[in-house]
């Protein structure tokens, strides 16, 4: 059948394409669960969920099954093959699921991988339904139930941690079976991180001093170690998070990988530092929240339970985090400009000074003075309203 598209307007198209991606990831959908259960299996009124990524998400009703099926089920379908030599979202969220499926109910932090298929692309994973996302609780007004969610999310996280510890063998391996290539970080954090003194003097005039860069390189290589590593979701942003009854579940695992927990941790203290409009939480809620995220990950990692090793591991994490925030971020910012700063703008200012208070009290002297000398640029080319505002659950 030919389609005539000579007098239709961009939006009849757009319209038009979304359609056939939903109805090929519900064709997808109801091969691979058929050939899961062998028998066929109608899936009906699909709605698309839009996703951000590279797969078209749809959650569709169970129409007719001889098994004990949910009654709806969401459908990931990546339609398109990775560019050559990139980690492969497809296999990256595939090994993820079957990683956590794999565990107790208790010990899944994420909803359960119901089939796939690698020659098609398609996942097929449980509907957790309509529930909040923790992104929904910090812009809702509700202090303590915006409270309640962070401290629930970053539990989660470190039962995450607690149960992947020992699984990074279990991962490679499952991540080789489906083609993906194994690859621990994005881009190798020490090469990330002897390119930013360069940026902080082109883009800021800050120079950085030896003992500084001696102290981040060190901190990057040690993030390459055996220790402290476990399953990261890699994209901590909020509406990545569900609230439900049974606590925060994670979504998105396309970037997921086992990598050293120094990454995660810092989000503790950097909250949602990779999302484009991360807020400010209100004094003490970070460390309610490392309080809960420890209590979690001791058990697996008893050298946590020492005050001193629990603030040497967040200090290196916040310090390597921020370096490649930093990095990543800092050349796309307009830093001519005097106009109110956008909230990314803004949350650099506010964490560079984190990082200056915070290595003050480790009396890490040289980290405290150049941390305190990049928020100082950043917030003198930025203007008065540098100041990260707070999310609208705090306000």
């Amino acid at each position: 059948m030919t389609v005539d598209t000579s007098s239709a307007d961009d939006s009849t198209v757009g319209a038009g394409a979304e359609t056939l991606a939903v109805a090929a990831a519900v064709a997808a959908g109801e091969a691979v669960l058929s050939r899961r259960f062998g028998s066929a299996i109608t899936l009906v009124a699909p709605e698309d969920l839009a996703g951000s990524g590279p797969a078209t998400v749809v959650r569709a009703r169970v129409a007719s099954s001889p098994f004990a099926l949910p009654r709806t089920l969401v459908i990931k379908h990546y339609p398109d093959p990775p560019e050559p030599g990139r980690s492969d979202p497809f296999a990256q969220e595939a090994v993820s699921y079957q990683l956590f499926t794999a565990l107790a109910p208790e010990d899944r932090m994420c909803p359960e991988l119901l089939a796939h298929d690698g020659r098609a692309r398609v996942l097929v994973i449980e509907d957790l339904g309509g529930v909040p996302t923790l992104h929904d609780k910090l812009y809702a007004r509700d202090a303590r139930g915006a409270e309640r969610a962070l401290l629930s999310w970053a539990r989660s996280l470190g039962r995450l941690h607690a149960s992947t510890a020992s699984r990074e063998p279990d991962f490679n391996a499952l991540l080789r079976r489906l083609g993906g290539p194994v690859k621990n970080e994005d881009a190798p954090l020490p090469a990330v991180c002897a390119q930013l003194p360069g940026l902080l003097e082109e883009l800021l005039d800050v120079e950085t001093p030896e003992p500084v860069q001696e102290r981040v390189m060190a901190v990057a290589e040690r993030a390459g170690s055996p220790s402290y590593r476990a399953f990261s979701p890699v994209d901590l942003s909020p509406d990545n998070n569900l609230v439900t009854s049974s606590g925060v579940r994670f979504l998105d695992f396309e970037r997921g990988r086992v990598r050293s927990t120094l990454m995660d941790a810092a989000y503790l203290r950097l909250p949602f530092a990779s999302s484009a409009d991360a807020l400010a939480l209100p004094p003490g809620m970070s460390e309610a929240m490392i309080a809960a995220w420890r209590a979690e990950v001791v058990s697996v990692w008893p050298g946590l339970a020492d005050e001193d090793a629990l603030a040497e591991h967040l200090m290196d994490g916040q310090l390597l985090l921020l370096w490649v925030i930093t990095w990543e971020i800092l050349p796309e910012l307009n830093l001519d400009r005097h106009a109110t700063p956008i909230s990314r703008e803004a949350a650099l200012v506010t964490w560079w000074r984190e990082l200056a208070k915070h290595s003050l009290r480790a009396r890490l002297t040289d980290i405290s003075e150049h941390a305190t000398r990049v928020a100082a640029a950043l917030g003198a080319r930025l203007g008065p309203h540098a100041d990260l505002a707070f999310y609208p659950a705090f306000r």
